[in-house]
This record gives structure tokens, sequence and C-alpha cells, in this order.
């Protein structure tokens, strides 16, 4: 018998040495090989370019059937037929026709460069005013980054066993959160809810393409705006809306389905201006510290940038491969960001138009994204059911929470109110001292214990945040430890929205069953 070798057992028909086996594996591996080979192909990154070789070589732009086809999954789909052209000729190196590779050469920057777009004087002129907001300067002493970091150092420096006892003081009052109420918001699901800095209004957005504004907590309607042609998906608040701003001029911004980001005042149902630009839905909107600028994230892969008091476009910026779902801005004003369904999040400076930080670590879409009130510190919730911290300082990720059995609709920070502060009552005893001298009686008030209050309330902003999913619930974390604190069921199957008025004392949220919640402490 004929020794079993190698050899001889890929003759033996009855073994895989078979001519079908043969060509299997062989088919097999001329298909693995293509796809490293197409890995290190060289195509172009332009869409424009991308379609014009897509003619070249006799292919559709887009396939039948298909209702929009982006940038990426076109360039993915070029790379794969020229490297099944280039397989069936036989090439060992896979690469484009010299004049496309030149041309590429020639055309485009080398990675190490940073790229640039022309901008327009009117967005010179805005970098230059959010500057002069954002950054710290000797001759004001209430600028708000330095207000900001003054405020860090005077907690860092705070005794251990103080802040001990404001932790127990703070997450001892969210743990008391409970439902308040529910009111039917629409006739569509609301996609997203945001208490006034006043505390009394809530406004909402529907998928029935109105925004709404309603008396809280007695959840009484005030005022139907009308202006969106498609679901809305994102209102914000004017910062000074219902406090210093007049009530005729823009105090709520919201964006719609038909790419429409419109101004409203609140004495009318009619906007005060439509801003047009973007080329799909607009998801969420967000309004500058400054109230001079409003940002608005879109389905047409880009965000922007507009002049709330010339109705004008500022700055169109790319940088996210898939749509563009959400944006929020850094309380100091200097930063924004951005998040997409590529996974991606990003930190850009206002002030120079240069990406300040990456987001990169989930992986599904994220829908929400927001800046913590001590300006370093991001929050995003994601499709992967999620919710991670970044670190700006660190440009790294802090924290991964499991958050939610299914999408994290949405996250919110809680941002302290000055305004809402309130001191520490006087003494309400009714026993006087008769041998108490006018020393021991002027003693007898609560400075301290105001000054003590103050600290607490102080701190307590940021010290906890809220988010949504749609698992049906509401959560509240800790935002030191990222311990979950309090765990609130809705009537709905899907949260769409949360928010936390500055005072800490309400809660809304709003679900895809068309209604909004409302909660609060028990003893509130």
């Amino acid at each position: 018998m004929t020794d079993l070798t190698y050899d001889t057992l890929m003759d033996d028909g009855s073994h895989l040495g078979s001519e079908r086996a043969r060509t299997e594996n062989k088919v097999i591996l001329d298909e693995l090989e293509r796809k490293k080979k197409a890995r290190s192909m060289a195509v172009p990154t332009d869409d424009n370019r991308v379609k014009a070789r897509l003619r070249e070589i006799g292919e559709p732009i887009t396939l039948f059937g298909e209702r929009r086809v982006q940038a990426a999954d076109r360039r993915d789909r070029l790379i794969y037929v020229l490297s099944q052209i280039n397989a069936a000729r036989g090439d060992d190196a896979m690469h484009v026709d010299e004049d496309s590779s030149s041309e590429s050469d020639e055309e485009a920057p080398p990675q190490e460069e940073e790229f640039y777009s022309p901008g327009s004087l009117e967005l010179l002129e805005s970098r230059r005013r959010i500057a002069e907001y954002s950054l710290p300067r000797l001759d004001l002493s209430y600028d708000r980054a330095q207000k900001r970091v003054a405020q860090q150092r005077i907690d860092s420096k705070m005794d251990l066993g103080r802040v001990v006892d404001i932790r127990k003081r703070v997450f001892a009052d969210v743990k008391k959160f409970a439902n308040l109420g529910s009111q039917i918001g629409d006739e569509r699901p609301i996609s997203q809810v945001r208490f006034a800095p006043n505390n009394e209004i809530l406004a909402t957005g529907s998928w029935s393409g109105t925004v709404k504004l309603w008396n809280v907590p007695a959840c009484t309607p005030i005022r139907t705006l009308r202006g969106h042609d498609d679901r809305v998906g994102g209102v914000a608040w004017h910062p000074q809306a219902t406090l210093t701003q007049e009530k005729g001029l823009v105090n709520l911004v919201s964006g719609g389905g038909e790419g429409s980001v419109n101004l409203w005042s609140l004495d009318s149902d009619s906007p005060i201006a439509v801003m047009k630009g973007h080329q799909d839905r607009v998801c969420r909107v967000a309004f500058h510290p400054s109230g001079s600028y409003v940002a608005s994230a879109s389905f047409d892969t880009t965000w922007r940038l507009w002049d709330v008091n010339t109705s004008k476009e500022l700055l169109l910026q790319e940088g996210h491969s898939k749509e563009v779902y959400c944006v929020d801005f850094q309380i100091d004003g200097a930063l924004v960001a951005s998040g997409g369904l590529d996974a991606i999040g990003r930190v850009w400076d206002l002030r120079t138009g240069r990406t300040a930080m990456v987001l990169d670590g989930h992986v599904s879409s994220i829908f929400s994204i927001g800046f913590s009130p001590n300006g370093y510190q991001i929050a995003t919730g994601a499709g992967d059911d999620t919710i991670r911290i970044w670190d700006m300082r660190s440009l790294k990720s802090l924290y991964t929470i499991p958050a939610h059995l299914s999408n994290v609709s949405d996250v919110r920070f809680f941002h302290a109110n000055d305004l809402y502060f309130i001191p520490a009552p006087p003494p309400t005893s009714n026993d006087v001292d008769m041998d108490a001298t006018d020393a021991d009686k002027s003693n007898d008030t609560s400075p301290k214990d105001t000054a003590t209050l103050l600290e607490e309330w102080k701190y307590r902003s940021g010290l906890f945040f809220a988010s949504s999913g749609y698992d049906g619930l509401v959560k509240l974390w800790s935002a030191d430890d990222w311990q979950l604190l309090r765990t609130l069921s809705t009537d709905a199957g899907k949260v769409m929205s949360v928010d936390i008025s500055c005072d800490g004392n309400l809660l809304a949220s709003g679900t895809y069953n068309r209604n909004f919640q409302l909660f609060a402490p028990e003893d509130v």
C-alpha cells in the first residue's frame, strides 16, 4: 500500500483533493486575495470624482431602487468594481489607471497637511466675536470661562468630608424623583422636550411638524407654533428667553424634516425667520451661549452655524461620513460637539474651525451629545445602548455606561442657574433670650448657612445627568462615579427625549406614544 502523503491525499478523489474541492478552494483564496489588494487600492475620496470614475467604467452612479447613496457607500462600490476588473485582467497590483493616479497624486493634499475651505467675512467676524465671548480677559472679572475655572479651583480645595456630605444631600434629592403627571402633547410622537430658562414653560416638538408651549407643572397649553412642513427634530431656547429677552425677539429655534431652521418669538404663531440651506432633514438644533448663533445638525452629513441677527448661514461644516444627528455647545461658547450616524463624534473649535477631539468608540449611531457644565467632559448616547463619558483634557473616553436596553435617545446634564438659588431662611424660633447681648443677637442670623448652601448649589451643577432610551425608561446618573441613582418608568415603549429644569425641581420626558411626562422630587 502506498504511503499516505499530502500529494497522494490531494490525488485521491475520495478526499478533499477532488477537482471540485480544489476549484472551491481556489475561488475562496482568489476572493480573499482580491479583498486584500482592494484595501490598498488608491481611489478618489471626493464624491464628484468618484461619480466621474464610475461613469468612465460604465457603472451607474445610483443603483436602481436606491433612494439615496451616501458618498462612503458609493466609494466602496467603486473599490469593489475596480477590484473585480483588475482581478479579471489578472493584474497583480491593484491600482486605478495612470491618469487617475497621477491626478490623485497632484490634487490630493498629503495626509499630514490640514484641509482648509474658504470662508466668508461674516464667518471671520463671528469667530472673532465668539473668541471675545469665550476667552478669559483680565479686564472682565465676570467672564464665563474665568468664573468656571475659578469655581473648579475652589471645588478642588474643598474638604473631602464636605464633598461627601454634599454628594449625599444632592443624590438623596435625586433619588426622590417620582412621576408627577402625564399629558398628551400631540397627534404624533414627541421628538424633543426642553424647559425654558425660567422653568415655567416647556417646549415640545413633534413629528406632526408643530412646536407647542406648555405651562408647567400645570401642563396647560400656551401656544402652538406652526411653520414646518415635516416632522420637528429639535427645539432649543435662547439662553435669556423668558428672563431678559423680550417676547417679540427670537426666543426659540426649531429644525424640521423639510430642512429648514425656524426662529420663533413668544408673541406670534408664525416664525420670525426661516433659515434654509440644508439639503435634508434637520435633526437637532442648539443655541450658542451668547444667543447670537444657532447650530443645526442634518441628514445631509453636515452641521451648520447660523447668525441669529441676520438669519444667514455662516458655516457649512463637513466631517462626518454619514448623517449628523446631534449638536451641542460648550458652556463657554468656544467649542461645539457633533455626533453622527457614523458612530463618530467630533468636537470643533469655533474660534479656529479646527477639530479639537474625535470621539471614536461607539459601535453604532450617536443620537445624543451633551457638554457637562465643567466644560471639559462630554456625554454621548448611542444606538449601542451605552453612554460614553469623554474627557477633553486627556482626549480619551473615561467611562462606558451600559445605560439602556435599547437606543439611548437623549442625554442631559443638570445645569444649575444661580437665579434659582434659595438662601437659608431666617431663624423662626419664638423663644426670646432676655439675657442675650446685642452682639449675640447680631450673630443670630444665617450668613454661614447661606454661604454653605451656595457652596452646595454651585457644586451641584453637573453632579448628575439624565438619560432616556427606547426601553421606555428615564434614568438618573451620578456624574462623578457614573453610578445609577434612579430609574423612572414611563407609559411608553420608547422615550424620545429628556430634560432637567435649571432649578433641579422638574424633569420632563417626551415619548413615542405622543405624550410627555413630568417628574419631581416627592417632597416638592
